[in-house]
């Protein structure tokens, strides 16, 4: 059944409420997530469905900006819903809500590749969904920043499926009026740039959130034959579970072995080393070695894994032989990280707003003056395989 709260508003102005359709087959959950949802003057819930394909059969005439989506329902699941609705409505977003388990957060990322811009982690029972406040804090943090992005632009959070996600500023603007396109091309930006280091880099060190995996998998897929003389260490704020097959599909896409850092686990060139969900994960010095030292910190900037512990322990260690790479993602995590890097001598690169689906953590990390570069993602493989292979940035 339908549950239309609003009708579709005829200004279509900014300001009007973010419209959400909320489905899931429990009952409890929509109703649940459907108070959360109106108690912020934010958004406002237009409709809400047991099933996608009810979903589907709604989606034009309810016009939600967003659509939080549960996997596993009767009829039509949210696998299967997600394309059609995107289908349907190519500037909608959609935010999948999944439990922790094994399947359902490979089907997450899974429905990323197929459109989703993101998903949220969902407790298991419907109590622990009652009494999460993370829970509630993330979706309704996300179903804000995604909302006001797309309706900003007027464009799909993410590209049709079967596109890459990456734009360079000149395919961006292909199709403009060319003085339009030399107007906005020579736009100047309101952040620092210095200079890269002169060092070669020893490590690789990366941060990522939200539309993270699908940028991860891009960039791998370009610098994978780079890194074979250097370590990788990344954070892609994400739950347990998931680090873990994020850990695979980064094996897939780079040709290099990718896992969860472990304890005590000597970092090696030519491999890949993912924060696992719910630790942070730095690097230490042992006499000639480097190794992952996991911690139980408490969360910094609300993540665990967060950014900025890592980029701090891997300035403190290689200095000027640092590379980091901040991509897309919610929040400023990273930023310190980054400021810290740029102090010591490193080099730092981030995403550019029109490539991020979130520019909050690449824009905190620019606007900190401590960046050598802002790049469109297709454009940092290049730059970061070729700085590694020791060539002029």
């Amino acid at each position: 059944m339908s549950a239309i709260a609003r009708a579709p508003s005829s200004s279509g102005a900014v300001t009007d409420p973010i419209r959400v359709m909320v489905v899931d087959d429990s009952v409890v959950i929509r109703g649940l997530v459907g108070r959360w949802l109106d108690e912020d003057p934010n958004l406002a819930v237009v409709a809400s469905h047991r099933n996608g394909r009810l979903a589907v059969d709604d989606v034009l005439r309810s016009n939600p900006d967003v659509v939080i989506l549960d996997i596993e329902m009767p009829d039509m699941d949210g696998l299967t819903a997600l394309p059609l609705l995107i289908e349907k409505k190519r500037n909608l977003v959609v935010v999948v809500a999944s439990t922790l388990t094994r399947r359902n957060a490979e089907i997450s990322l899974k429905a990323l590749s197929l459109g989703a811009a993101d998903y949220v982690p969902k407790p298991e029972s419907n109590s622990g969904v009652t009494t999460s406040a993370e829970f509630r804090r993330e979706l309704i943090e996300k179903v804000i920043h995604l909302g006001q992005r797309a309706r900003k632009r007027g464009l799909p959070s993410q590209p049709p499926v079967g596109r890459p996600m990456a734009r360079s500023l000149t395919g961006a603007l292909a199709g403009a009026p060319p003085a339009q396109s030399a107007l906005r091309a020579s736009r100047p930006s309101s952040f620092t740039i210095r200079s890269y280091s002169s060092v070669r880099p020893r490590i690789l060190t990366i941060g990522s959130s939200t539309g993270g995996p699908q940028a991860l998998n891009a960039l791998f897929g370009e610098i994978g034959s780079a890194i074979g003389m250097v370590p990788v260490v990344l954070t892609q704020h994400m739950p347990p579970t998931f680090t873990a097959i994020l850990a695979e599909h980064i094996t897939k896409a780079a040709g290099r072995p990718a896992a969860e850092g472990r304890d005590g686990e000597v970092i090696q060139p030519g491999h890949i080393y993912v924060a696992p969900g719910g630790k942070h994960m730095l690097l230490v010095k042992n006499g000639n070695d480097v190794m992952v030292k996991l911690s139980d910190a408490p969360p910094v900037n609300f993540c665990k894994p967060a950014v900025d512990p890592l980029f701090k322990s891997v300035a403190e260690i290689y200095g000027t032989a640092t590379l980091a790479v901040i991509l897309t993602g919610m929040g400023s995590d990273g930023a310190e990280g980054v400021r810290k890097i740029g102090e010591i001598g490193g080099s730092a690169i981030a995403q550019d707003e029109e490539t991020s689906v979130v520019w909050g953590m690449p824009g905190a990390a620019a606007h900190t003056g401590m960046c050598s570069d802002v790049l469109p993602l297709n454009e940092i493989g290049r730059k970061v395989s070729k700085i590694l292979l020791g060539g002029r940035p």
